[in-house]
């Protein structure tokens, strides 16, 4: 399967929701993110902002880290970047500094979403980067992690 197909990014997006269960057995929001160059996965990540205390422990940063110390490079120009949940502005502004090709999430977040949600920097004109973004793939699964964690906590 090459690299952007359909079935390889649902493939990638798997492998993110259960980096997503690994933050949500932790207690944290479930939110898994893996960076792949190449057809290689280069870095992955859970959120982990509460047990880090750490406001910037999201899973995209986590991976967008680990993909960097892999290629001892923090530019990662032709990387795709898989997460479980939209990018609020904090994680899609790392995405743009490392120059990642690619962003494809699952489910929308209307409530900090910076791909489309809430507002859009990847259409931003001012820019030093443009990303490729596409957002839904495996959206119910993604959903449905975050409605039960949720659900539990209430």
């Amino acid at each position: 399967m090459p690299a952007g197909s359909p079935s390889r990014d649902v493939v990638l997006m798997q492998r993110a929701l259960a980096l997503a269960e690994r933050a949500a057995q932790s207690g944290e929001v479930p939110v898994g993110a893996v960076v792949v160059m190449a057809d290689e996965v280069i870095g992955e990540g859970w959120n982990q902002p509460v047990s880090a205390h750490d406001p910037t422990a999201h899973a995209e940063i986590a991976a967008l880290r680990a993909a960097a110390a892999a290629r001892a490079n923090y530019r990662l120009e032709s990387a795709s970047l898989y997460v479980t949940l939209e990018p609020c502005a904090m994680c899609i502004g790392a995405a743009v500094n490392a120059r990642i090709a690619r962003v494809v999430f699952g489910a929308w977040d209307p409530k900090a979403g910076a791909c489309g949600s809430l507002f859009d920097l990847t259409r931003e004109p001012r820019a030093t980067h443009r990303v490729d973004v596409f957002g839904g793939v495996c959206a119910e699964a993604s959903k449905e992690l975050l409605r039960r964690f949720f659900a539990a906590r209430r």
